[in-house]
């Protein structure tokens, strides 16, 4: 007797996403997958070649913003839901990442980190959830964290703490926007090995961080890019407020 023959249809069939940092890397494979299982995908991002040719490989739109400048971020967030027709996903992956002593950090040091870090998401999130809201319909909010967020970081202090602001923060959108049906989750990612950070790191690095996991490896960006799709699928429909770890087992709670 032959087996029934099952028919999977996309998961985000219908459904609209704007990824900051989609240009490349983490967002740039989460908009990817989202692509592949139907969501209409729109990029944000300040690299204006990577995002355009990543955005038309996918079928996706590009924009380009100056994560810095707040009234650029909600300009281009007004232009994204106005070519998606509104928004279901929201995914701030975009961020930067420098290593300097406690003792060195400067105010500008703090202020750039926390304003793409975590104030950009802020922007982003209100732009989404007023559209989401006003829809009725919901969505979903995913924020990229860090593994830094719980664990603190030597040398990346004001990192660690610009994730775990955005931990937080993801938890107030859960608890403020649930009632509308949004919901907001954060992922924590550890040691993803992307193309770029592939060339900058040599081989002892790679061969220490990957002793850290129980799994034995570094993760790649897909690794973050399917939890990111359960996230942003009916799947997860009763999950919010949520820090998930992607660390190989380098992060248990």
């Amino acid at each position: 007797m032959n087996a029934p023959s099952v028919t999977t249809a996309p998961r985000l069939s219908g459904s609209r996403a704007v990824v900051t940092g989609g240009a490349r890397g983490i967002g740039g494979a989460i908009a990817a997958r989202l692509a592949v299982e139907g969501a209409d995908i729109c990029i944000l991002d300040r690299l204006v070649p990577e995002g355009t040719a990543h955005a038309a490989a996918i079928g996706g739109r590009f924009i380009e913003v100056d994560l810095l400048k707040p009234d650029d971020i909600t300009r281009a967030m007004d232009e994204a839901l106005t070519s998606l027709g509104g928004v279901d996903v929201l995914v701030n992956s975009a961020g930067i990442f420098k290593l300097i002593p406690l003792l060195d950090i400067t105010v500008e040091d703090w202020n750039t980190m926390f304003s793409i870090n975590t104030r950009a998401m802020l922007t982003t999130m209100q732009s989404a959830a007023r559209s989401m809201i006003d829809a009725g319909t919901g969505g979903s909010i995913i924020n990229l964290a860090s593994m830094a967020a719980k664990k603190g970081g030597a040398m990346e202090g004001h990192y660690a703490a610009s994730k775990a602001a955005v931990v937080a923060l993801t938890r107030a959108a859960a608890l403020e926007w649930g009632e509308h049906g949004i919901r907001a989750n954060s992922i924590c990612p550890g040691y993803i090995l992307t193309e770029m950070g592939a060339a900058t790191r040599t081989d002892e690095q790679i061969a220490e961080w990957t002793s850290y996991s129980p799994l034995g490896r570094l993760g790649v960006p897909d690794d973050v890019a399917s939890l990111a799709l359960f996230l942003a699928s009916a799947e997860a429909s009763y999950l919010t407020g949520q820090a998930l770890n992607v660390t190989g087992g380098m992060v248990m709670h």
